[in-house]
């Protein structure tokens, strides 16, 4: 079968590191960076506990092209194994498995929480975060029958949603009901990250909340804050006008646009705030949302939603930020601000329950709460992948949302 894998050789590292920042094409050539293009077999089933899944669509995630333009911290690098074939977002349907005929049926739809947690990793005494729920924050990542790996799509024995086949464990897939279409099935890995953190650090109803990034983690944040009937205020900064449609489309309250010399001003007045001017340097904000979800990672973006939150405040940060230097951290300690992270999926207290993540989704979209659909705006087959790279990192000029692989 067709793959697209990562693998890390310093000679490729050092050229496309010191090449990227000139000629990006050169971070999808296969010739001269670390992403190969190949033909390899399917991926083994570790044992009766597993499935294999044929690939139906593997999405494209911001957190790849970071991985592809070599931006991931190295604090990251002892929790993948190479070479490992990419792709995390996933819907495609059973073909294997030794669960088949109990819990699952060849053919059955499903998505697959990548996560590669205690259970998937057969340790049999779990870790202290692994028994509560929290299985993003298992302990033993690069422990047990599996080679390191956060997941799914980072783990050389698994494979990955950038190719034909991979192998989940049972407890890492759902099924999917007819309601729910495999465009929605997609989206729901995304989708989950946004409900774990808004279920996580849920709005007050009184709430301004400001939510910094018009991707899909960003438009996702909003989807979700509505799907959960939650009646708070919500304005969306956004870097191009076809996101500010689709943030006011889920319910964004209001859309700044980000524009340079204008859009410091449009989200003061929007968030009722006040300008004050410093000695120097960018203005200093008085006022401000009550919460901010910033979901960009760039150094501009972790400025803004620092300096945008009012005093007491929480900024919750999704997008994934590395090293970054030059963010002034005064108003955390000054304004006595709650900086938050989050990260992927786990288990959530939902109707007064604990559920996990993926079966919220799932509930939400079957309950016709949200339909993400739109979002997927571009599809292409595996051997079209320099093409599909392209449109997800050239959003503006192809007005892309979410690219994904359609494998055959």
């Amino acid at each position: 079968m067709k793959a697209l894998q990562f693998n890390y050789k310093m000679p490729r590292y050092l050229i496309t590191k010191l090449v990227g920042g000139f000629i990006p094409s050169v971070y999808w050539n296969t010739r001269l960076s670390c992403l190969r293009f190949l033909e390899q077999s399917e991926p083994e089933l570790p044992n009766e506990d597993w499935v294999k899944i044929k690939v139906k669509y593997g999405g494209i995630c911001g957190s790849d092209l970071n991985l592809l333009s070599l931006n991931d911290s190295p604090a990251t690098s002892p929790y993948v194994s190479f070479p490992f074939t990419i792709g995390h977002e996933i819907v495609g349907v059973i073909t294997e498995g030794s669960s088949l005929g109990t819990e699952f049926k060849q053919g059955d739809r499903v998505v697959v929480d990548p996560i590669l947690s205690c259970v998937a990793r057969g340790i049999k005494e779990p870790c202290p975060s692994c028994q509560k729920g929290d299985y993003s924050l298992c302990e033993f990542k690069t422990e047990g029958i599996l080679s390191p790996g956060l997941l799914i799509g980072a783990c050389r024995e698994t494979g990955g949603g950038w190719s034909s086949i991979l192998v989940a464990h049972k407890n890492q897939v759902y099924k999917l009901p007819e309601e729910i279409d495999d465009l929605n099935g997609v989206m729901v890995e995304p989708f989950s990250c946004a409900l774990h953190s808004v279920l996580r650090n849920p709005p007050k109803k009184d709430d301004t909340v400001l939510v910094i990034g018009g991707g899909v983690i960003g438009l996702c944040v909003i989807a979700a804050i509505r799907a959960l009937d939650i009646p708070c205020r919500i304005v969306a900064l956004v870097k191009h006008p076809f996101q500010a449609e689709l943030a006011s489309h889920y319910g964004a309250t209001e859309t700044v646009l980000l524009r340079k010399q204008k859009y410091v001003e449009d989200l003061k007045d929007s968030l009722g705030a006040q300008l004050l001017k410093p000695l120097f340097g960018p203005e200093v904000i008085q006022g401000g949302a009550n919460m901010v979800f910033e979901c960009v990672g760039k150094k501009q973006s972790i400025s803004d939603a620092l300096r945008f939150t009012r005093n007491g405040g929480k900024v919750v940060l999704l997008g994934l930020a590395g090293i970054i230097d030059g963010i002034d951290w005064t108003t955390v300690w000054l304004n006595e601000l709650d900086v938050k992270g989050s990260f992927a999926y786990s288990t959530e207290l939902y109707k007064g329950e604990n559920v996990r993540t993926f079966e919220i989704a799932i509930d939400l979209m079957r309950s016709k709460k949200v339909d993400l659909s739109p979002l997927v705006t571009h599809r292409y087959p595996l051997e079209e992948y320099q093409d599909a790279l392209v449109t997800a990192s050239n959003k503006k000029s192809r007005s892309a949302i979410k690219v994904v692989f359609e494998p055959s």
